[in-house]
């Protein structure tokens, strides 16, 4: 097993906070979310006809059901990707947001910039 270096989990305690700062919907309201025509029709394509941003809420679901201590590196490495996508999506806000595609996408990735 690996052992998580001093730098590491400082690094994973940034990131962790990043995400639960920038992750604003609940699972139940996520769940909700992603089973809507709206969620599905957002985003690029990945190559298999769900959207990258779709995919990346399922897995946000998954990262949020599980304590701190069971989150992987990959989930970490996703945390940091959430965050990233989330921080340069809402620097292009649009003059109408509610109800745009620039709405549904950031809520793909568990982000409602009404909250």
């Amino acid at each position: 097993m690996n052992k998580v270096t001093d730098k590491e989990k400082q690094e994973h305690e940034e990131i962790y906070k990043e995400f639960n700062k920038t992750v604003n919907m609940t699972v139940p309201t996520l769940e909700k979310w992603l089973i809507t025509e709206e969620s599905k029709k957002v985003g690029f394509d990945s190559g298999d006809g769900e959207s990258i941003g779709h995919k990346s809420g399922k897995h946000i679901i998954k990262i949020l059901k599980k304590k701190k201590n069971d989150l992987t590196d990959a989930d970490y490495k996703h945390m940091q990707k959430v965050h990233g996508y989330i921080a340069r999506h809402m620097a292009q806000k649009p003059k109408e947001p509610k109800g745009s595609n620039w709405d549904y996408s950031l809520k793909n990735w568990g982000h409602d910039y009404l909250k």
